[in-house]
């Protein structure tokens, strides 16, 4: 290794240890100059599909302006019909990009998934990146259609669900990849498959949130074993704190505190799209969690290191697959 890549992993391992020099702002300016990061415009994707969840805002629209700007086929799926309308008009508007589509559909809606996962397979024979991207944080305890937390649901069975039910589509494209939008909130969570459906009596959305994280990463790694037979690359990343209007709604405090530092969507969403086009690192290993275009470590403390034990994964598999209603 050269010495300026000893400098840059030196710098970027003490900026990983100081979360606020990390996460904001400057953590993705002094590691875009010190690892010389490519630029992404200018990137062809003609001719890949790309499937995005929970693209009508920030980071997800930001990552969706980008591939559409690269001349990829994208579907966006959404749960407002009129607001997924409006964006896709835009999208293709703002970029000459005719090949938008939207699909309506709820990612804690099981139902409707199938629905929308049935037009996906007319569609499209071959699906190039499924990208994970739904789901806020609620202050106020929902369920969904089947009864399960809408947090939950929404972040980790509904994503499962679409994920099998495309397998087809991913395996007959060569490359395919498929990419999970966590969050550094869920660092401070334990593995427990026993509190990650929050009740009515103990439901805090932040909590609730920062576990249905947690189990995304793990089934990350889960699901990369699972699929590597077919070429199928699995990933999760995270943005970092961006200034979304997820984390204004959500964190009104904490934006008002951070908000300086806070990233924009732009630059909380560039790991997604390199992710999602870059055809060496990112398909030479799979089930890692990314943030700023490195793998990071998908623990920082010791109790939730703890907590991360073959039988408890076993458990998560299990419930998720058991509450998406699949067998085997």
């Amino acid at each position: 290794m050269s010495s300026a890549g000893r400098v840059a992993d030196g710098v970027d391992a003490a900026l990983e240890w100081s979360i606020g020099g990390s996460f904001t702002r400057v953590g993705s300016a002094v590691r875009r100059r010190l690892d010389h990061w490519e630029s992404l415009e200018g990137t062809d994707l003609t001719g890949r599909v790309i499937v995005i969840t929970g693209a009508t805002s920030g980071l997800g629209l930001e990552a969706a302006r980008s591939f559409a700007r690269m001349g990829a086929t994208l579907t966006l799926i959404g749960r407002n019909p009129s607001k997924l309308a409006r964006t896709c008009a835009e999208l293709r508007a703002s970029t000459g990009n005719t090949h938008i589509h939207e699909l309506v559909a709820d990612t804690g809606d099981l139902a409707a998934l199938q629905r929308a996962a049935t037009q996906l397979r007319v569609l499209y024979p071959q699906i190039h990146v499924l990208i994970h991207n739904a789901g806020a944080l609620d202050d106020v305890r929902k369920v969904s259609p089947e009864g399960t937390e809408l947090t939950v649901a929404s972040q980790v069975v509904g994503p499962v669900l679409l994920t099998e039910l495309l397998l087809p589509a991913l395996r007959a494209a060569k490359g395919a990849r498929v990419l999970w939008v966590s969050s550094g909130g869920m660092y401070s969570e334990p593995l427990s498959v026993a509190k990650l459906e929050m009740t009515p009596a103990d439901y805090d959305g932040v909590k609730a949130y920062a576990r249905a994280k947690r189990a995304q990463v793990t089934l990350t790694e889960m699901y990369a074993e699972r699929l590597r037979a077919d070429g199928i690359v699995v990933h999760a990343m995270h943005p970092g704190w961006a200034d979304t209007p997820g984390v204004a709604r959500s964190l009104p405090m904490f934006r008002r505190v951070v908000g300086p530092l806070l990233r924009t969507p732009a630059e909380g969403a560039d790991t997604l799209v390199w992710l999602a086009v870059n055809d060496s690192e990112v398909l030479a290993e799979s089930g890692l969690f990314w943030l700023d275009r490195r793998p990071r470590p998908i623990h920082r403390f010791a109790h939730t290191r703890r907590s991360d034990t073959p039988e408890e994964r076993a458990k998560l598999l299990a419930w998720v697959r058991g509450k998406a209603g699949l067998t085997g």
